[in-house]
C-alpha cells in the first residue's frame, strides 16, 4: 500500500456560513467530505450516497478479501 500526502485548501459556503479545510491525508479529506455531504444532504441521504458509491467497488473487496 502507498502513502499519498494531499496538499489542498478547501473553502466551503453556505447561507449560514463558512468553513475552510486543509486535509494532510485521504483519511482527514473523506472526513470532510462526509461532513460537507452531510450537511449539504441530511445524514440519511448521505449515508446512502455513501453506501451507492462503496457497492461500486464491492467487486474490487471481495477479489481482496
Amino acid at each position: 500500500m502507498s502513502t499519498v500526502s494531499i496538499e489542498a485548501t478547501i473553502n466551503a459556503k453556505w447561507s449560514e456560513g463558512h468553513s475552510s479545510y486543509s486535509p494532510g491525508s485521504p483519511e482527514e479529506l473523506a472526513i470532510i467530505c462526509i461532513d460537507l455531504l452531510v450537511k449539504e444532504l441530511g445524514t440519511d441521504v448521505a449515508r446512502n450516497f455513501i453506501q451507492q458509491t462503496f457497492e461500486r467497488y464491492s467487486s474490487i473487496v471481495d477479489a481482496v478479501d
